[in-house]
């Protein structure tokens, strides 16, 4: 009774178009009704405290960033340096695209700013090239969600703090993941285009590949400080955050010189925007983690999960499968603040690594963006690539199948994520 009421309240008010923050406060309402606790004192308690977080101050910070570095000019010199390394290929477009999405991911962490900005510049080079637009949009959506899964992650950031999960592991842990998922795009495209007769783009000279690359350092500098100030202990994921920002922002300003004192307001008005819809989701959610608690569905949960518990893979196999369906209808965030107080006492129970579910966790949360009907990098490509969300859904598919693939993988093969994240651990 107690899942049904929270259930049915939580889909009712999204079903009737209320904004999906206030449809968990709602459906937290609901359930403090329902267990005779509604107190309203209590509920604005649990709100501030959801978003009174030392670490959650990492996601303003990287959508700042991102939001730097797609004004700043980064973003164009890394799909620039992409484009003068592997776009003389045959298929070449299409490989620049993946490669600039690993490098954009390694220096922003959100999906649709990485999506947005390769359906800009990339989206028309591949059609005026000869292209199909749908494989080519469908592409560039899968693509961007690598974003969620290489450090830094704003995914990851807001699932290390509902799980009470080390974010620099996670961060870590994202890596290999991340690049597999790359290398299934890398592959799955060869496969499509390799009887096309798309020219490619000339090979560029090594004046003009060394020039790229200089222009790029700038930008490449950026994961390198992040990843190796983590691993050596220099600052915490919040301020490498931190980090990002003021990096992405002088480089921006007295390197690339593209941003000067009066866009600042804008940018900032933009993260800022950004940053309060995520953190005002994370605050509302906390009111339904909290009652989920009290109302102890985890060990209902693990009760009917239970013919499972004896297999971790089973097990994980399950949740991948009911986290699948659920990114069907809802986006990132919402989920991961739903579901991981739900899915974590099961995991513990079932004696898996925390940081490697999480890893899975987020990226099944990640294909769900470009999974309809609700598919937010979808609607981001569909948008500032002007083709219908049709079109795209159909270029999508041969490369979600490919990043599902590379998942079950990593659920049935756990060493491929555990063996590099213990060497970089040490």
């Amino acid at each position: 009774m107690t899942v049904a009421i929270f259930l049915g309240s939580l889909l009712f008010a999204m079903a009737i178009g209320i904004p999906i923050a206030y449809a968990l406060l709602l459906s937290g309402a609901a359930l403090m009704w329902h267990l005779d606790l509604f107190d309203a004192q209590i509920l604005a308690q649990n709100v501030i405290n959801g978003a009174d977080s030392f670490p959650l101050l990492a996601v303003p910070f990287f959508m700042l960033a991102g939001e730097i570095m797609n004004v700043g000019g980064l973003s164009r010199r890394i799909v620039k340096l992409a484009l003068a390394l592997v776009g003389h290929m045959p298929g070449g477009l299409g490989y620049v695209t993946i490669m600039a999405a690993v490098l954009l991911a390694a220096v922003s962490g959100s999906a649709v700013a990485d999506a947005a900005a390769l359906a800009s510049l990339l989206l028309p080079m591949m059609v005026a090239a000869g292209h199909d637009k749908a494989r080519s949009a469908g592409l560039i959506a899968s693509a961007g969600i690598i974003a969620p899964v290489i450090p830094p992650s704003i995914g990851l950031v807001i699932f290390g703090v509902a799980a009470n999960v080390s974010i620099s592991k996670l961060f870590l842990a994202g890596i290999v993941p991340g690049l597999l998922l790359g290398l299934s795009l890398a592959l799955t495209w060869w496969w499509l285009v390799r009887n096309e007769k798309v020219q490619p783009p000339p090979r560029a000279s090594r004046a003009e590949l060394l020039k790229a690359l200089r222009e790029a350092v700038w930008a490449l500098g950026l994961p390198l400080i992040i990843l190796v100030g983590l691993r050596m202990g220099v600052f915490t994921p919040t301020e490498a955050a931190v980090v990002a920002a003021v990096y992405a922002l002088l480089v921006a300003m007295f390197v690339y010189r593209e941003i000067g004192v009066r866009q600042l307001a804008g940018i900032f008005q933009s993260s800022a925007r950004t940053s309060a819809i995520v953190m005002f989701l994370v605050a509302a959610a906390m009111v339904s983690a909290w009652l989920i608690t009290v109302a102890d569905l985890p060990t209902k949960v693990i009760g009917m999960l239970e013919p499972f518990m004896g297999n971790p893979t089973l097990l994980l196999v399950a949740i991948m499968v009911l986290v699948m369906v659920v990114g069907t209808a809802m986006d990132m965030t919402p989920t991961i603040l739903i579901l991981t107080p739900v899915l974590m006492p099961v995991v513990k129970a079932a004696g898996i690594d925390p940081v490697y579910f999480g890893v899975l966790f987020i990226i099944n949360n990640a294909i769900g963006l470009i999974t309809p009907p609700v598919g937010t990098v979808l609607n981001v490509v569909a948008g500032v690539g002007r083709i219908s969300m049709d079109q795209v859904t159909r270029g999508v598919l041969p490369f979600m199948l490919a990043q599902l693939f590379v998942m079950f993988l990593l659920v049935v093969f756990p060493s491929i994520v555990m063996v590099p994240l213990r060497w970089l651990t040490g």
